[in-house]
């Protein structure tokens, strides 16, 4: 049996190639920078209407100078004759009916026509070039994205776990570019980037797929895979490569919550039984699950957020604050209001509170 490439390098004494060693025009596919996309109708009026400013500049310059020019047919360079000249010559036609004769005829076109007649060209064959420097200019992006990336948040999984965290940030004002998906799935990667994130195809149980993603760098990190032992084993990659970083993960069962927080989770949230309890709920007061919803969603209504404690609140109560408090952080510690050590705020706590969305 041939051994795995990993053991071999292992035995040579080195190691496997990691993706984040590979260089930036390699990575083109699988990290993908978002960029503006405008309608191809619009590329190509854009390109049509530049065409035809060149040849309009191009004639207006020969009928200037149309003394310099000789016309085999009357000898005279009407307007027409100047549009005619300039289309051929763009176009590199040149039935050679139309000439310049003097000297200053044949500067202008050694310093004005010649260079038109390039641009024209450049013009003619713009989309071929685009897609040839198509590749070019994503290993650019990628290196230069690669080199400032900073304090972003990374989305483990797109699918509706993760868009609804995503659409959630998005809400509270992140911006898309500070959200980086990782994923297997192309399609959902295509409709990620249609929204402006960036993307990294692979999977994220792989320490350097990670890396691309820039998680030794992440503020935060979000696992939404659709399996708990895929959850486990993204968040204990994700621990190991940072220790900064904030990592909330989502499990399916509560009896797993243990083996998240053991790899690193700071959080856990056991999707099945907060659905569960929603669903118990709405039978008898659905106007507390309406509320709930309301206070999930930041867009509209009412948003639960966190603000910092102001110098004058320190060494009040919460109770007495005009916003609604529900709990103190200090020390990264959720104190809930009601409880003996939140009734007097101390400088560096944090109030979670209700706000109304923007």
């Amino acid at each position: 049996m041939v051994a795995p490439i990993s053991a071999r390098f292992a035995q040579l004494g080195g190691r496997a190639p990691r993706a984040t060693d590979r260089p930036d025009f390699a990575l083109v596919g699988v990290l993908r920078i978002p960029e503006v996309q405008n309608s191809p109708w619009i590329s190509l009026t854009r390109r049509v209407l530049f065409a035809i400013g060149l040849l309009c500049t191009a004639a207006i310059v020969v009928y200037i100078g149309r003394d310099g020019y000789n016309d085999n047919a009357d000898g005279s360079v009407t307007l027409l004759d100047s549009f005619y000249y300039a289309t051929v010559s763009l176009s590199t036609t040149g039935y050679g009916d139309i000439t310049p004769a003097s000297p200053s005829a044949r500067l202008v076109n050694i310093f004005v026509i010649t260079p038109l007649r390039v641009l024209f060209l450049i013009v003619l064959v713009g989309t071929t070039l685009a897609v040839l420097t198509e590749r070019s200019r994503q290993a650019l992006k990628i290196q230069r994205w690669r080199r400032t990336v900073r304090n972003h948040t990374v989305v483990v999984g797109y699918g509706t776990k993760g868009r609804t965290a995503i659409d959630a940030m998005l809400g509270d004002g992140v911006q898309p570019a500070d959200i980086v998906v990782v994923d297997t799935d192309a399609v959902a990667l295509e409709a990620a980037a249609t929204a402006g994130l960036v993307t990294v195809h692979g999977t994220a149980t792989q320490s350097d797929v990670l890396r691309l993603a820039g998680v030794q760098n992440a503020a935060s990190v979000i696992v939404a895979a659709n399996r708990d032992d895929t959850a486990v084993l993204v968040t204990l990659t994700a621990r190991e490569l940072t220790k900064k970083a904030k990592i909330v993960a989502s499990i399916r069962e509560s009896e797993n919550t243990h083996l998240l927080r053991q790899s690193g989770a700071d959080s856990v949230v056991v999707s099945s039984e907060t659905t569960g309890r929603l669903l118990g709920i709405a039978t008898t007061t659905p106007s507390v699950v309406e509320m709930m919803e309301d206070l999930l969603t930041p867009e509209h209504g009412f948003a639960v957020a966190e603000r910092e404690v102001e110098p004058n609140e320190v060494g009040g109560s919460p109770r007495h604050l005009s916003d609604i408090v529900l709990g103190v952080v200090r020390a990264g510690e959720l104190i809930r209001v009601g409880e003996p050590a939140s009734d007097a705020l101390e400088n560096g706590d944090k109030l979670l509170y209700i706000r109304r969305a923007r």
